[in-house]
């Protein structure tokens, strides 16, 4: 297949002060194929697609699309290509269908060609049955995939998509990957930039950058081949598993370390099966590589000076000796209706010092208002939540001086500085005087914060706002902390960091409450319960979840395939309940 998109020596600078974002790109990007665009944050992805979107000219070099040159005002490159930002520009107060016509008229889409074009687009994305719901009424899911039809109101021969997956679960997600490669098969040249690297392996060919340089192009399996040898899987005590994974991430010859169930995953610089210096006990087991394993071994891992930075996190004791049975948060036939819809139905769980547990669910599931309650942001309808043995519903300002809380989106405030976030949110959580800005000055000790003291939050790179964000809300040394899609759209490398922090956190005795989409870190989690149509499906351990799924041709399940599994297997149950009362 001919290239759709040629990039020759592309070069991209902001200032002459900095190093280019983009140094010196050379590529082709094919038509009737998904170009998968991959590397951690600041790597210059979201550049480069401005740069073929022709929003940015190039400083030196030259693109060209299909012939046309993108930053020429002149060209015909508009006509034939279609840009889906981060930060899809979807107008919430308007509906799926108004928002269509909305792309239809900038499009110059019209008559015939235009209601064509909608029967089409609604029927390929499965949005027909809610053409008068308002967008910002639609699941993460759903606005994606309504972003993505008004993307495609002008049928394009080159789709650009700066990571349409963000915050979407991974049945939607499943449902994106399916739309985008009907898209491919027509021969349009779709380039899908992803932070999610299990996305990537799906790819046809990938671009690996990383600083703004391009590691790496082609198939994903040819980089993965590279690194044959190098990846082992080691069995780990429980109690021990967590301080392993950190440790290991010291020693100059692991590259990656992350657990995996019962297990922790191994990347090495070198194949031999020969390490001992992890002790007498200790046997590395091989496995083959995955693109995630080869990608961080092509980036050299996480940095030790971050993994050393990462460790010393503060945590120290939790200001209140837990119960005697160790349970610092429970669910009690936890229920929460919004009129006469349930949104959760009855929930009952517990969570111990010194544990993960987590929350996972498709979106509108129910996990997001289940994980609300608990924090006590959301009054339940029936049922009781406790954090530290107090009762959110009779003392909710005394539960919540045990608790830390990082929001989804990073409940910074933009116009504050770091200093003036973390003084902000010290008072909150009750500190004072001294002890304040002492804590203060260690917060920008420990996340490395210092060059941004006076930067206001907004300003923030993504790995940095995620460090602010949990250095304010565990500055009052919580015994529980709650994070809702903690790493959504952060790197690998960034994601490991974070992870590094909690697991030191959670070995000094915090437990922790997590909602992820990203199922790779739901093996992080002690116990996970998923959540579907408001009730708990399932609750255990990541490695018996995932047996659900086990069969012949599939010995070796993820998470995520247990995810789809059991899903689907609910959806069938209510189909064939409401068939049997049906007749």
């Amino acid at each position: 297949m001919h290239a759709v998109i040629e990039l020759r020596n592309v070069t991209k600078r902001f200032s002459q002060d900095i190093p280019p974002a983009i140094p010196d790109v050379t590529a082709d990007i094919r038509g009737g194929c998904v170009t998968g665009l991959v590397g951690p944050d600041g790597a210059g992805k979201t550049t480069l697609l401005r740069l073929m979107a022709g929003l940015l000219a190039p400083s030196e070099g030259e693109i060209s699309i299909l012939g046309e040159n993108p930053s020429n005002p002149a060209s015909n490159v508009r006509g034939i290509l279609s840009y889906m930002p981060q930060k899809f520009g979807l107008y919430e107060d308007l509906t799926v269908m108004e928002n269509l016509n909305l792309y239809a008229d900038l499009r110059g889409v019209f008559g015939h060609d235009r209601r064509t074009a909608i029967e089409r687009l609604l029927s390929f994305t499965g949005l027909a049955p809610f053409t008068g719901r308002l967008a910002g009424k639609l699941s993460g899911g759903m606005k994606q995939k309504l972003g993505l039809a008004c993307a495609l109101i002008q049928r394009p021969k080159v789709l650009l998509l700066d990571e349409p997956s963000v915050g979407v679960d991974p049945l939607s997600r499943r449902e994106l990957w399916r739309m985008v490669f009907e898209l491919a098969k027509e021969k349009i040249a779709v380039v899908w930039s992803t932070a999610y690297l299990d996305e990537a392996e799906r790819c046809t060919e990938v671009l690996v950058l990383n600083e703004g340089r391009l590691l790496f192009k082609g198939p994903p399996k040819k980089l993965t081949e590279k690194i044959k040898g190098h990846t082992f899987l080691v069995t780990v005590p429980e109690k021990r598993r967590r301080r392993f994974a950190v440790e290991t991430l010291q020693d100059q010859q692991v590259l990656d370390s992350v657990i995996q169930g019962r297990k922790v995953r191994l990347v090495m610089g070198t194949p031999s099966r020969d390490h001992t210096r992890f002790g007498k006990d200790i046997e590395l087991e091989p496995v083959p590589p995955r693109f995630e394993d080869a990608v961080m071994y092509l980036m050299g891992g996480i940095p030790k000076e971050r993994v050393q930075n990462a460790r010393e996190v503060f945590a120290g004791t939790s200001q209140v000796e837990a119960a005697r049975d160790d349970v610092v948060a429970e669910a009690r036939e936890l229920t929460k209706r919004f009129g006469s819809f349930t949104a959760v139905d009855r929930v009952s769980f517990k969570v111990r010092r010194g544990q993960v547990f987590g929350l996972l669910g498709p979106n509108g599931a129910g996990k997001s208002t289940t994980f609300k309650m608990l924090c006590g942001l959301l009054k339940p309808t029936a049922g009781e939540a406790k954090v530290a043995g107090v009762d959110l519903l009779k003392a909710p300002a005394k539960a919540r001086e045990r608790m830390g809380y990082m929001a989804q989106k990073f409940s910074l405030y933009g116009d504050l500085s770091v200093r003036q976030n973390l003084e902000f949110f010290g008072g909150v959580y009750g500190l004072k005087g001294k002890r304040l800005w002492n804590t203060v000055d260690r917060m920008i000790d420990t996340f490395q914060l210092g060059p941004f003291v006076h930067s206001n939050s907004a300003a923030l790179p993504l790995g940095f706002k995620q460090r602010l964000s949990m250095a304010c809300s565990i500055m009052h040394q919580p015994v529980i902390l709650f994070l809702d899609e903690p790493t959504s759209g952060v790197d690998p490398i960034t994601r490991r960091e974070f992870w590094i922090r909690i697991n030191s956190m959670v070995q000094a005795g915090m437990a922790v409450v997590v909602t992820t989409h990203f199922l790779d870190e739901a093996e992080y989690c002690d116990r996970i319960a998923l959540i579907y149509k408001g009730r708990i499906i399932a609750m255990d351990t990541p490695d018996v979840i995932k047996q659900i799924a086990r069969k012949e041709d599939l010995p070796e399940p993820t998470l995520e395939d247990a995810f789809i599994e059991l899903i689907e297997q609910n959806m069938a149950s209510s189909r064939g309940i409401a068939q049997a009362a049906g007749g």
